[in-house]
Parts: structure tokens; C-alpha cells; sequence
């Protein structure tokens, strides 16, 4: 589940420098099936240095157990928005006993980071199965210091008009979901806390000029419906099922919120093998959100990121509702190396009725797969994306969807 104003639902924790050497060192080189097999030998010893497995004599005395895994590394990533960023992270991916194979793994990522944009963060964007999937609860934890790009409002806003500010944000979402009716769609509802304090921004700028609704700060604070509909083989890196998220928050003044609003937020994935003979994947991804009322300045949509529409910058078009969409194919090179290529569109809008198909900008661009873990499928990832005018480079953990 993505959200504003910053779409940290990436599930990843960047391993640092470290990890960039083992994507050289160890990558097989060679046709000789004994040194990959060495290889990769030495790739899985290395790796388990950095792994504590808190169960580990439990599954080995009960077969029925999974073997729990808590990765604890340095960080490094890079995005436009936030330059390089160097920290520490931990994912934990872990099930509940008595939880079989027909119970997914769940996944807590944690990452602390700083960035050399002075940004400071710490994130949690979780998804937890109980046993059986009876039960999904999934949200987002998250405290930083972010600056941010501001270019104006709407989807005419000039790149010349390039200005930043600075807050303060602390972001609360648990979603408790509910398995109904059948296999994989879950019903249920949560709270959202989002509050935007300590702005500061450029005198006499742009954004004072424009003052948009709580630019200087604002809380939302309220009540999230939700459905989930999630057929995925594997969460961290699907090769076939559907993804459909829905969301419709109320926000008022009665919980401590400063604004009356709503904010609808939908997340559609689907996922497939487009050859038997072949591991490819193609992945099609389809989000939009939608707000009504007195919306605050901080929960408005924002065009790009490194998630969909990459190669814009994150918040380069910003306005009350978001339709986007992307394909991305996915393909094995050799070992543990692999490609991708992507393609999509998007734009924002004041009013949903003002959608034209012309006016979607286009995004596009390649980028390298590196295995970091085969049971879970969990691949770093570097991508390079372009859109108008514009290209940037994405080295992130997980994949963009």
C-alpha cells in the first residue's frame, strides 16, 4: 500500500556498498557450471553473516516450522529525491507457528537513513499473515526530516520554477483486514495519523505565494475502510496473481486533524509468465488516488518517484488526483543477474473529469536485477528512468511494484 505525501511502501533496505561489491564479485563469470556453483557457495556464506535466524534450532528440530530470518546490514540507496543515503536496516521475514505453505511469508523491513540532502527517516512498511491468512495487517511507520522540491500546482508547473522547502513529518497507518468470502480478498479498516510540522520554506517564494491549504503544517487524523485482494505467489517479487487495494479515508477535526477531507486510494497489479518454456515476467501496475474538501497541502497527489512513473522526480506535478500506469518485463540474464524494461504513463488532475489520454505523460527506461535471496526471491535493484526532459537513477532493494 503507497502513500502520500511520500510513497515509502517499497519493502526495501538498501545494503550499502557491500552490496554493490558482492553484485561484482560475485556474479558468475565463467561457463563452468563447478565455479558458479563456488560462487555461489561463497555469495550465500557471505550473505549469512549479515543473517541471524531467531529460530533456527526450532526448525531444525521441527520440520514444520519456517525458519525465520532477521537481515541486519548497512544501507546505502539513491533516488533523485533524496541523492545518496547511507544508515543501517533490518528486514525481518518471518510466519507464525503452525502457519504452512499455504501461508505467505510476512515482512517487516526497518531502515534507518540519512541522506546527503540532510534528509533524515525511519520506516517501517509492513505486511504481516496471521496463520492461514485469516488475518492481514499491513501499514506504515514513519518519522523524518525531509526537504522537498516544490514546482507549483497542477500539470502545467514550470521546471524553472524549482524551489525548496523543509518539514517535519510523523506518519501512524495500521490496517487490520479480514479474510471473506473467499481465498484471497481481505475486508477491514485502520487508522491514519499524518502530521506536517516544522515547514520551512523559501521567503516570498513560490509556495507562500501560492499558499496552498496547510502549507505550513497540518495533522490528518482519521478512519481508513479498505479492501485488499492479493493473489500473489510471493509478496517481495510476484511471478504471477493479482494485487487490488482500495482505500477511503475520512479525516476531521473530532480526532485532533486540522482539515475535513477524503482521500481514496486505489492499487491494482496483476502478474504473469508470458512464456512456459521461460521465467520472464510481465507485471502491469494501475494506482490512482483521488481527494475531496478542504484538502491539506501535504496530502495532495504527487507525480513520479521510484516506484511508478520513474525518471520524474517525486512531487514534479502535484494537484488533487493521480491516475498512473506502467508495464514492466522481467527477465533472467545469467546466475543471479537479471533485466528489466518498463514503460507507462501518468498524470495528475484538479478534477477527474478533466482525464484526457492525450494528456499522459510518458515514462520509460531499463534497469539490473541482482538475486540477493532465492527463497524469497528478493532482488537489488538499479534502474534508469526517462520522461520528459528529464532522467534519473534509481538503486533501491525490492522491486519498483
Amino acid at each position: 500500500m503507497s502513500d502520500t505525501p511520500n510513497t515509502w511502501k517499497k519493502d526495501e533496505m538498501s545494503f550499502g556498498l557491500i552490496i554493490i561489491l558482492l553484485i561484482l564479485i560475485c556474479i558468475p563469470n565463467g561457463a563452468n557450471s563447478q565455479e558458479i556453483d563456488s560462487e555461489t557457495d561463497s555469495f550465500e556464506q557471505f550473505k549469512d553473516f549479515f543473517t541471524i535466524y531467531p529460530n533456527k534450532k526450532a526448525a531444525a528440530a521441527d520440520s514444520t516450522l519456517y525458519k525465520a530470518k532477521l537481515v541486519i546490514a548497512p544501507v546505502i540507496s539513491y533516488s533523485p529525491e533524496t541523492s545518496l543515503g547511507i544508515g543501517a536496516g533490518a528486514k525481518y521475514l518471518f510466519k507464525f507457528r503452525g502457519s504452512g505453505e499455504e501461508t505467505r511469508t510476512s515482512n517487516m523491513p526497518v531502515t534507518l537513513q540519512y541522506t546527503l540532502k540532510n534528509q533524515f527517516f525511519a520506516y517501517s512498511g509492513f505486511e504481516i499473515f496471521t496463520n492461514q491468512e485469516d488475518w492481514v495487517i499491513e501499514g506504515n511507520l514513519l518519522v523524518q526530516n525531509f526537504p522537498r522540491l516544490f514546482y507549483g500546482l497542477g500539470r502545467e508547473s514550470q521546471k524553472t520554477n524549482e524551489e525548496e522547502y523543509d518539514y517535519f513529518q510523523v506518519l501512524v497507518e495500521p490496517i487490520f483486514l479480514k479474510r471473506m468470502f473467499t481465498r484471497y480478498l481481505f475486508v477491514g479498516a485502520g487508522i491514519r495519523y499524518n502530521s506536517i510540522s516544522n515547514v520551512v520554506a523559501e521567503e516570498d517564494g513560490l509556495l507562500e505565494n501560492i499558499a496552498p491549504e496547510g502549507f505550513l503544517g497540518s495533522t490528518s487524523m482519521g478512519a481508513e475502510f479498505a479492501v485488499l485482494y492479493d493473489s500473489r505467489d510471493n509478496i517481495l517479487n510476484a511471478n504471477r496473481g493479482w494485487y487490488f487495494e482500495f482505500t477511503h479515508g475520512f479525516y476531521g477535526r473530532v480526532l485532533g486533524g486540522t482539515q475535513e477531507f477524503q482521500l481514496t486510494r486505489v492499487d491494482t497489479r496483476y502478474f504473469f509468465r508470458p512464456f512456459k518454456k521461460r521465467t520472464d515476467i510481465i507485471g502491469l501496475h494501475l494506482t490512482g488516488s483521488s481527494s475531496s474538501g478542504d484538502v491539506p497541502f501535504s496530502e495532495l497527489a504527487l507525480f513520479g518517484g521510484d516506484e511508478i512513473l520513474r525518471g520524474y522526480i517525486e512531487g514534479r506535478y502535484v494537484d488533487r488526483n493521480l491516475l498512473a500506469g506502467q508495464v514492466e518485463y522481467r527477465a533472467n540474464l545469467i546466475g543471479r543477474l537479471g533485466i528489466v524494461a518498463f514503460f507507462g504513463g501518468g498524470d495528475v488532475l484538479n478534477n477527474l473529469g478533466d482525464f484526457r489520454i492525450g494528456n499522459l505523460r510518458a515514462s520509460f527506461g531499463a534497469g539490473l536485477r541482482f538475486l540477493l535471496d532465492r527463497t524469497e526471491r528478493l532482488n537489488i535493484r538499479a534502474d534508469w528512468g526517462f520522461g520528459e526532459g528529464t532522467n534519473n537513477l534509481y538503486l533501491q532493494i525490492g522491486e519498483s511494484f
